[in-house]
């Protein structure tokens, strides 16, 4: 059944959301989320791990890891070794990077030759604004950091298409061939070089990058751009009930388990926030969910604690509760044949709770315990919280994960949670307020709770 919201929760529904909507348009890029939930944290009281030289009881601590995971924790009263209530999350989305050589001229145009992040349809990515964002490091050690195209007055680049005038044999090709993967390439000038006979527009694209962030070609060796679309959040509908935006797989995840363990009031229990990069690309990399990076943060808890050993680590873990929350795909209001109607989720009907995810017969998930979802029904009861179940679509028909099952291996209990979303994947995903503000109710409620009683 679809949401019924009062006029006093609908008011708390948009101030929450606007500023969901100002994160997500100032965090486009896993490096801008660290950056952005750093400044978060540390003006409400975190600090730094390697900041403290003691550890005490409501402590709120911090771990960067590489610039593209963030780990944030607040210990409670009963001490590291009861466990945790972890959420996680992933800040990466599907974009196009840069490729290691990436500036070429084709027909008296500069472009930049991409390689897509994640699934995609490429097609979604032509004849739209876009923007790039990243940083660049020189040989010396220095970092430049870049962003163009979202200032009113930057200028944005973009993909072009043929026009439908002569487009007869390109419409006739499935979708996913439409675009190729090798035709992304981004238009990012049309004027050449006077000095330059050959490659001209090229090399005057190299003078301005040289000129405006001192950026010879060869940096591009050791320089992480990534193109996203460009421009701000927005409310979405006649009714302004939803949020359109690039990047809300995962970052509504993100923000909402970002203000659960803020805005959580519980003194006893240890919390944790987590928020990976690589997920879209299978969770591997010194930064993705695979990473040991999250084991040692722990590890340096406890050695502040002065109980290092793997005994400890292994039990801390054993005996924490986690929900790895990422974005579901809702219902579409036109092509709900792919759904069963039955076991997926729909916007404004609340936080989504799945058992497994995974594709096929359950290939790649974690299957959640039912003595785990039990707690989470008695949980979400208490609170009156709204939720719903859901899956990827029906069987065969697609499938999609989390990194739960990477959770899982810790022996903790483990399940999945999220936002629905429409068009996920796509340039413009859209969620509904209503589901973003009743997740950030479940996580803080879940953050604080003792799973022991």
């Amino acid at each position: 059944m679809c949401l019924d919201i009062d006029v006093v929760k609908k008011k708390s529904i948009e101030s929450f959301c606007d500023e969901y909507k100002h994160f997500l348009s100032v965090a486009k890029t896993e490096r801008l989320v660290v950056a952005e939930i750093e400044k978060i944290a540390v003006s409400n009281g975190f600090k730094s791990f390697y900041d403290i030289s003691e550890l005490q009881c409501g402590e709120k601590v911090y771990f960067i890891n590489r610039n593209k995971n963030i780990i944030l924790y607040r210990l409670g009263s009963k001490g590291l070794t009861a466990g945790l209530n972890i959420l996680g999350a992933h800040i990466d989305s599907p974009r196009l990077d840069l490729k290691q050589n990436p500036l070429i001229e084709a027909n008296g145009f500069a472009l930049f030759d991409t390689r897509y992040y994640g699934n995609i349809k490429n097609y979604q990515y032509v004849t739209i604004p876009l923007a790039i964002h990243g940083v660049i490091y020189k040989k010396d050690g220095t970092s430049i950091n870049i962003s163009i195209g979202e200032k009113e007055t930057d200028p944005v680049i973009g993909i072009t298409d043929l026009p439908v005038h002569l487009a007869s044999e390109q419409l006739q090709r499935s979708g996913d061939k439409v675009i190729a993967g090798e035709d992304l390439d981004v238009v990012v000038g049309s004027v050449p070089c006077a000095e330059v006979s050959e490659n001209a527009v090229r090399a005057n694209i190299l003078r301005l990058l040289e000129s405006k962030y001192n950026f010879s070609d060869k940096d591009f060796l050791s320089a992480e751009l990534e193109i996203v679309p460009a421009g701000s959040a927005k409310d979405f509908g006649l009714d302004s009930s939803m949020i359109a935006g690039y990047g809300q797989d995962d970052r509504a995840c993100a923000y909402t388990i970002l203000r659960a363990i803020m805005d959580a009031d519980n003194i006893e229990a240890n919390m944790c926030a987590i928020f990976v990069d690589k997920e879209e690309i299978g969770n591997f990399c010194s930064t993705g969910a695979e990473s040991a990076f999250f084991e040692n943060t722990l590890l340096e808890l406890l050695h502040k604690y002065k109980e290092e050993n793997l005994y400890l680590l292994r039990k801390t873990l054993e005996k924490s509760h986690m929900l790895v929350c990422d974005a579901v795909p809702a219902i579409d209001p036109i092509n709900s044949n792919v759904s069963d109607p039955n076991n997926s989720a729909q916007l404004n009907h609340g936080v989504v709770i799945e058992k497994y995810l995974g594709s096929s017969g359950k290939f790649g998930a974690n299957d959640a315990n039912p003595e785990y979802l039990a707690k989470i029904r008695y949980l979400l009861g208490a609170n009156r919280l709204h939720y719903q179940l859901g899956e990827i679509g029906k069987v065969d028909q697609g499938s999609g994960g989390t990194f739960s099952y990477i959770a899982a291996r810790y022996n903790m209990e483990v399940a999945d949670s999220g936002i629905p979303i429409l068009n996920m994947h796509s340039p413009m995903e859209i969620a509904a307020k209503t589901d973003i503000y009743e997740a950030y109710l479940f996580y803080k409620e879940f953050m604080k709770h003792s799973f022991d009683r």
